[in-house]
């Protein structure tokens, strides 16, 4: 069984939950989502398995998770690339910011997102299928406007990452070659 960390806004620490429950009760828990791109313009993009318990086929982030309780956001952030992608490479907090949304199969997502950059140029990503369906490193720029064009196809969290990221000027840290 996995747990999740239950925090207050200011990413206070209020105990533990099993995952499902709190997703079940829209519980607000720590969460991490990791942006890699290429340094040429290229974002790293993964498609959730489909036997995921909620946003299955859905495109996203490089990785996303949570970390289990004593460890760093950092070492789960390094743990999760690994489960995988079956990389790793540096990573850097950017932002974290606090979301909501309703999601498919009854679940809610309230987190405290905390958003991680990093830059991986190898091809070779040997990704986990019961994790991930597929992988694709896409230009930056066609990636917002596919996201714009058919917003239907991407989790909601990366969608609210892409507009935050442009609201907080980050789009250098995002998009190197802009």
């Amino acid at each position: 069984m996995e747990y999740v960390i239950l925090v207050d806004e200011n990413d206070k620490d209020l105990g533990v939950m099993e995952k499902m429950q709190a997703h079940e009760k829209a519980a607000l828990h720590r969460a991490f989502s990791v942006y890699l791109h290429d340094g040429k313009g290229n974002v790293l993009l993964q498609q959730r398995a489909l036997s995921k318990y909620h946003s299955g086929g859905l495109w996203t982030n490089a990785c996303c998770s949570h970390p289990r309780n004593n460890e760093s956001l950092e070492e789960a952030v390094h743990r999760r690339l690994v489960e995988e992608l079956g990389i790793d490479c540096p990573v850097v907090e950017v932002m974290d910011f606090l979301y909501k949304a309703e999601l498919d199969h009854g679940l809610t997502e309230h987190e405290l997102d905390h958003v991680f950059v990093g830059e991986f140029r190898g091809q070779d990503i040997p990704f986990e299928p019961s994790e991930v369906a597929a992988v694709k490193w896409m230009a930056y720029s066609d990636m917002m406007v596919d996201m714009e064009a058919r917003p239907d196809q991407y989790t909601e969290w990366f969608k609210i990452i892409m507009q935050l990221a442009h609201e907080k000027g980050l789009a250098a840290i995002i998009d190197p070659s802009a």
